[in-house]
């Protein structure tokens, strides 16, 4: 069978929800499960990209997050205005929240008890990073290795992002497809905190399958919801015996590069790799770089494990 081969869109009831997910490569292969972030869909995790880390000998699964693309959407929550950003940030009141990271985490377990998966590695982007994070937390048997990518332990006192960035956070949902389309190539730009041509290249085919898939704006406000209501996990990150990875992004513009740091630094034993002129992306030309450090990482845990 192709390494690489790649399996249409199912649904997998988890968590009592359903979720939509996608696999790549060989089944028999050890799993490796790809985590996005707020308000991203499975596909921000590149076809190539995942054909990439499947051909290293992994079955890679992704799939959408709970209230995004074509997994269950729920329903609360008002959207979060950036006066209750402000009040959050400064007077610390606590966020309601219809479900935090911990039920998203639930979600990902839910998924691979579904697909027959006792333990898996974990790679997770940005919010997808707190809940890799999570998972290793609270069911660390079903986690063989830890990936977190451009993410952060929750910890209040790392800078939060830069203006621009929160201004792309913050952006009312678009009112047409064409809104859609043009703001998506912006708002890439500022999060890859640079010029990536190939990147840019890509963007509209991107932003037209994102489109397609269905847009859920009162979802992503959820899942902003979910991050804040769950706080700091930077103490109990210190339980976690998972051998774990931390790359990070020295431009990120979202999330501060001292949010990988703190990671690091609060996971026992975990590496650090920071990648210069990333962003809050994974442009292509970075792709060597960052499937070599999983790869690697990966396959060294599952030795250690085996001994």
């Amino acid at each position: 069978m192709n390494p690489s081969a790649h399996q249409p869109p199912q649904m997998a009831k988890a968590n009592g929800i359903e979720l939509c997910y996608e696999t790549f490569g060989d089944p028999s292969a050890e799993p490796l499960i790809l985590i996005m972030g707020l308000g991203a869909q499975m596909i921000h995790w590149d076809d190539d990209f995942c054909r990439q880390l499947a051909a290293r000998g992994f079955r890679v699964i992704r799939f959408d997050n709970r209230d995004i693309g074509q997994s269950s959407r729920l329903s609360g929550g008002k959207p979060l205005t950036a006066f209750e950003m402000l009040k959050l940030r400064l007077l610390k009141i606590p966020v309601k929240a219809p479900y935090r990271l911990r039920d998203m985490a639930e979600d990902t377990v839910g998924l691979m008890d579904t697909l027959g998966i006792a333990s898996a590695h974990l790679v997770g982007a940005s919010m997808g990073g707190m809940i890799a994070q999570e998972i290793a937390i609270s069911f660390p048997q079903r986690v063989r290795s830890l990936t977190s990518i451009m993410s952060t332990t929750g910890n209040p006192k790392i800078p939060g992002p830069t203006r621009e960035a929160m201004a792309v956070l913050m952006a009312p949902p678009p009112k047409s497809r064409e809104e859609f389309l043009e703001r998506f190539g912006k708002t890439w730009k500022i999060l890859r905190a640079g010029s990536f041509p190939e990147d840019e290249a890509l963007d509209l085919g991107r932003a037209e399958r994102t489109f397609a898939r269905g847009l859920n704006p009162a979802g992503v406000g959820r899942q902003l919801r979910a991050i804040l209501a769950s706080g700091s996990r930077k103490e109990r990150l210190r339980t976690v015996k998972t051998p774990t990875l931390v790359i990070h992004g020295t431009v990120d513009p979202l999330v501060h590069p001292a949010g990988g740091k703190d990671t690091a630094a609060s996971i026992p034993g975990a590496k650090l790799v920071m990648i210069e002129r990333m962003g809050h992306a994974l442009p292509i030309p970075m792709w060597p770089q960052i499937i070599d450090a999983i790869d690697k990482h990966a396959h060294s845990a599952h030795t250690a494990t085996m001994h």
